[in-house]
Order: structure tokens, then sequence, then C-alpha cells
């Protein structure tokens, strides 16, 4: 009970500075206006600077089976969960946008903006690394399937063009340096300089998501759909985690690895979902009901599956 409460300590400022991003956005001093170039800023510099600083001098991703499981376990587990919810939408919900928004919301987990403190504040740079290897795969899975389901056709974009993108390019380039041994020649300075601009990245993150959901949730928006709204709570964080962390369990991986794995299980739906859902045909409201209740959930239920994930790989 006292470790659950000490995880507790460490999700609830995530979720506090979502709520502020929430509050700026309704009293207008965060305005929509804002937002392109708060997030060009954030994907362009912040995130890749962040990429650099953890990635760069970390001895976890030098082995070879970091650089080939993470990305390929990432790309799976949206696969497993949209494959799931997708199965479930089928059997329990009417409606073909409804099924499709409730399948890629539910499939696809918060993978970057509440595990990253997460694992700054769990872990070493070495998870945080593996973290990163570990979301390309998912972005991966997210620019194709995930796009493919919610749309209901297959994408008329090549499949890597959505993936020519700063943070991408970022990792994969910090992945060539760190095997380059880079940490022993750039200078200190660069490396200060993008430290202190990638711990910028985090929380600008959470303020957008925040700012981004007061946009959508409203209150007649969420007094429906309920049926919907309990199956995804259901789905995504109560069966999903427990198969991840079962697969992860059977899985011969380095610990970092491991401890990845752990943090994305315990995770709620991705908020980008409502994004995709109002670009392709997708049920808007659907998505904010499964990302606003799995979030809230996820107050209690992070803390209980880090909790539990932790101590089956201690």
């Amino acid at each position: 009970m006292a470790g659950s409460l000490h995880l507790l300590q460490i999700v609830l400022p995530v979720f506090l500075i979502m709520g502020a991003g929430y509050a700026m956005r309704r009293a207008r001093i965060l305005t929509e206006d804002a937002d392109q170039s708060l997030l060009g800023v954030l994907i362009k510099l912040f995130i890749p600077c962040l990429a650099l600083d953890v990635i760069i001098g970390n001895e976890a991703l030098t082995r070879p089976a970091n650089l080939l499981l993470p990305p390929l376990i990432g790309f799976l587990s949206v696969a497993l969960g949209l494959g799931i919810s997708l199965a479930a939408a089928r059997i329990f919900l009417k409606g073909d946008a409804v099924r499709r928004t409730f399948a890629c919301t539910t499939g696809l987990q918060n993978y970057g903006y509440i595990p990253l403190p997460l694992c700054l504040a769990l872990f070493d740079r070495e998870v945080v690394g593996v973290l990163f290897a570990f979301n390309l795969g998912v972005e991966v899975a997210m620019w194709t399937i995930a796009v493919m389901t919610i749309s209901g056709k297959e994408s008329n974009r090549k499949w890597w063009e959505p993936l020519w993108n700063p943070p991408v390019v970022a990792v994969a380039a910090a992945i060539a340096l760190n095997l380059a041994g880079a940490e022993s020649w750039i200078p200190s300075t660069v490396d200060t300089a993008w430290h202190m601009l990638g711990l910028c990245a985090v929380p600008l993150g959470l303020l957008l998501s925040g700012a981004l959901l007061a946009d959508y949730a409203r209150p007649h928006v969420l007094r429906s759909g309920w049926n919907a709204t309990l199956l995804g709570i259901g789905l995504r964080i109560g069966l999903l985690p427990a198969l991840m962390l079962a697969f992860a369990w059977i899985l011969p991986a380095d610990p970092a690895l491991h401890s990845v794995l752990v943090v994305q299980a315990a995770m709620p739906s991705a908020v980008f979902p409502i994004v995709l859902a109002k670009l392709h045909g997708g049920d808007v409201p659907t998505a904010i009901r499964i990302v606003i209740g799995t979030s809230l959930a996820g107050l209690v239920t992070i803390p209980l599956w880090l909790a539990f994930g932790l101590k089956l790989f201690s």
C-alpha cells in the first residue's frame, strides 16, 4: 500500500500539469492560436533535444537486442490493442464510426507524455533511452495500422512518409551517434544546451494535452456513450495491461525493456486519437469519452499496475 501511495505521488503531478493546461485553455490564457507555434517548438526542438540527451551516452542502447526488440514490441503492443479492441467493438458497440474510433483510441496507449516523466522519475536514463526506441515501433504502428483502423480503409500515403518527422529522425540520429561514441567528443556546452531544452518537452506536452481535452470535453458529450467508455476502461486499463505484463514476464529481455513494458502497460489511452478521429471520419465524442474515462481511472490504476509490475520484475 505504501508503495502504491508513493507511486501515486509520482503520477499525480503528471495529471496536475494536464489539469493546468485544461484550466489555462478554459481561461483563454493558452489559446488555440498559440497551439501551432507551441506544437512546432515541442516537436521540432524540445522532443529531439530530449532524445539526444537521454540516448547519447546510454549504454543500454549499445546492445543490439535493445536496438531491435523494443521497436518491434512497441509495434506489436499497438497491434494487439487494436485487434482486441476492434473485436470487442464489433460485439458490444453499434455504428461503424464508433467501432473504428473505439478500437483506435482504446488500442493505442499513451506512449509518450505520461511514460516519459514516469520513467525519468522511477528509473535511470538507460530506461528512458529504451523507451524512445520502443516508441519508434509505436509511431510506425500509429501511422499505419491505427490510421487504417480509424479510417476504415488503407491509407493513400506511403507508410514511411509520416515517420519523416523531427522526433523520429532525432531518435535515429541519436542512436547512430551513441554507437559512434559521440559522448566522448561532443562539447559539454552543446550537451548542456540540449539537456536544458529537453527538460521543457514533458511539461509543455502535458500542458498542450490538457488544452486539447478542454477543446473537446463538453458536458453534453460526456453525459452519453457510457457503454463505450466502460468497455474502453475495462480493456485499456484492465485486460490489455494484464496481457502486456504476462508477455513481458515470459520475454527474455533486458531489464531496461522490462521496465519500459511495466510503464507502458499501466498507461491510459493516448490523446492523439481525438485528432485522428477528426481527420479520418471517426466519431470524435467516442474518442473523447474513452480518453477522459481511462485517464481519470488511471489516477487509481496506474500506481497499482506500476506497483504490481515493479514487484513482478524485482
